[in-house]
């Protein structure tokens, strides 16, 4: 079986994917995957073809912004449900008359996909990618879809059924889905990470054997956002009895964040597959993969959302009492000392994690969710 695995944002659209699309790879499908040239190394590391489709993602340096839900929704509608959906059809389009996918995967916010399939009569799932929900909005999604299907000679869809209608795919546990937007009783839920397989071992995890260790990101996107966050980020873990791991990103030197203490290690990226079993609390923007990694290994948080869906994911943090919450304009160190270590000291917040933890592991693995992607063609017929 042929399958196309197709994202339309930046490496949190894309790493949802890339186990289903390894383990379809290992099961002796052909698999593709497609999206942003610049994610092409990390697609090619994972051993899988990349062909590249629609506008490159490369982040921006900005100075730290606050937080401006009503604009990230407006991004939604006519960013990713407008202009980028308009010009990922159109590639997608002339790909899939060339690879003749037998299943298209998508992430949940690649709607050019969406449409193409549907346009083409090619089975499609939808892989969810925003770990709160309530992020893709009717309101400003309806109109540039309607305008898109138009374009491609669909039928109308004013209740918007495209979006729940077929298969749909979710990493993260129940309980951590915003209960105001639920997901359709038809989404099926996946481990997307094995639980307790242990790593390669590297050097920098050997060096963290025998106390506790931190870790610090600001995601790939938003870290070249983020102002002078790191820093002050720094300057209150430096205080903390415990090692701290910090990512900066692909897009950042470490070495702009200066001469740092001895407990912290800069790092550019580290898997976290393979650092979070070594952590005991994880700081970071709030991002979806970020939240997931840690809640997979049981791990509290703190965190400091930064734009996009990271509010949402916050409010669920602090809904299922997983983590505390710092506001990225106004935090001081004083105030990351004081979240950490009590993220860290207090039992409550580990035990709230644990039994988000324990969700995950009873989740269907992947190999076993790999089964409803190869049904669909038989489904479609």
């Amino acid at each position: 079986m042929r399958l196309l695995f197709t994202f339309a944002g930046g490496e949190g659209h894309l790493q949802p994917m890339l186990p289903l699309a390894r383990t379809a790879a290992d099961a002796g499908h052909t698999v593709a995957v497609t999206g942003a040239l610049s994610l092409e190394p990390t697609v090619r590391g994972a051993g899988l073809e990349f062909i590249a489709t629609g506008p490159d993602v490369r982040p921006q340096r900005r100075a730290l912004q606050p937080i401006d839900l009503a604009a990230e929704y407006r991004v939604v509608g006519e960013y990713f449900a407008g202009r980028l959906a308009a010009a990922r059809s159109a590639d997608l389009l002339a790909l899939c008359a060339d690879a003749r996918p037998d299943v298209v995967v998508h992430d949940e916010m690649d709607f050019g996909s969406a449409v193409m399939a549907e346009r083409e009569g090619i089975p499609h799932a939808s892989v969810i990618v925003i770990g709160a929900g309530s992020f893709v909005r009717p309101d400003q999604v309806a109109e540039p879809l309607s305008q898109l299907r138009a374009d491609h000679g669909l039928p109308a869809d004013p209740d918007l059924e495209m979006l729940t209608r077929g298969l749909i795919l979710c990493p993260f546990p129940r309980s951590f889905r915003d209960p105001t937007d639920p997901l359709p009783p038809s989404a099926r839920f996946f481990r997307r990470e094995h639980v307790g397989r242990p790593g390669p071992s590297t050097p920098l995890l050997e060096r963290l054997a025998g106390g506790p260790t931190v870790y610090l990101t600001l995601g790939t996107i938003f870290n070249t956002e983020s102002g002078d966050l790191f820093s002050r980020v720094l300057a209150g873990v430096r205080e903390l009895d415990v090692q701290v791991v910090v990512t900066v990103g692909r897009g950042l030197d470490p070495a702009e964040l200066g001469p740092v203490p001895r407990n912290v290690r800069v790092e550019r990226y580290v898997p976290q597959a393979a650092l979070l079993p070594h952590c005991a609390a994880v700081i970071s923007h709030g991002g979806s993969g970020s939240v997931l990694g840690a809640l997979t290994h049981g791990l509290p948080m703190v965190c400091i959302p930064l734009g996009a869906d990271q509010p949402l994911n916050a409010a669920r943090c602090t809904a299922l009492g997983v983590g505390r919450v710092l506001d990225a304009l106004t935090l001081t160190p004083d105030d990351v000392i004081a979240a950490a270590s009590a993220v860290l000291a207090e039992p409550r917040y580990r035990d709230a994690a644990a039994q988000v933890q324990a969700e995950i592991v009873d989740l269907p693995s992947h190999e076993d969710t790999l089964a409803l992607l190869e049904d669909l063609p038989y489904r479609r017929r």
